[in-house]
């Protein structure tokens, strides 16, 4: 399986493959800002917005891929553009398409974001997630520490109010103890 950085032009190229992704992790159950079903068409418009953002280096976006199954995964991370926060970036779209889910790639993915936010000289990670999502076993284990929850913060697929943890991590550390980071 390969992992790589798109940039706008090999975002587009990969459209049609991101957008059967994002559907099918909308149609599981993972709350990434989309109620289900999702159209394939919508999905794909939602990407095809996305490529001037990657064009102007707000958002960096990897894919995983291998062939023939084609895209399988997904992680994007949006980098600020104010001058007073360029230290940090929000970590983004963490997606593994269900056929592909319980071999490691969420992991890896998340692993070659954090790995690339360092190398830009990125101190400050955060992200929010479904409140008891499969998702936080993943950042816990991989060392995103807590914050707090907000209440009713986000529809799930099916359209049900439901919490969101906030999560924040400093790239190449590992877990900082609540209250001094």
């Amino acid at each position: 399986m390969n992992i790589e950085s798109l940039d706008a032009a090999r975002l587009r190229d990969r459209i049609e493959g991101l957008a059967e992704l994002l559907a099918d992790t909308v149609d599981g159950g993972a709350s990434v800002g989309f109620l289900a079903p999702l159209d394939r068409a919508e999905a794909a418009a939602w990407w095809r917005e996305r490529s001037a953002a990657v064009a102007a280096g707000r958002l960096a976006v990897w894919v995983a891929h291998e062939e023939p199954a084609g895209v399988l995964g997904t992680v994007s991370l949006a980098l600020p553009d104010k001058p007073n926060s360029t230290h940090r970036a929000e970590l983004v779209k963490l997606m593994v398409h269900r056929a592909a889910r319980g071999r490691g790639l969420g992991r890896r993915l998340l692993a070659v974001a954090e790995e690339a936010a360092a190398a830009r000289g990125v101190t400050l990670l955060h992200l929010d997630t479904e409140t008891g999502s499969p998702a936080e076993r993943l950042y816990r284990s991989s060392g995103w520490t807590p914050v707090g929850a907000i209440p009713d913060y986000a529809a799930d697929p099916a359209g049900v109010l439901r919490p969101t943890t906030i999560y924040y991590k400093r790239p190449g550390a590992g877990p900082v103890p609540a209250g001094t980071g």
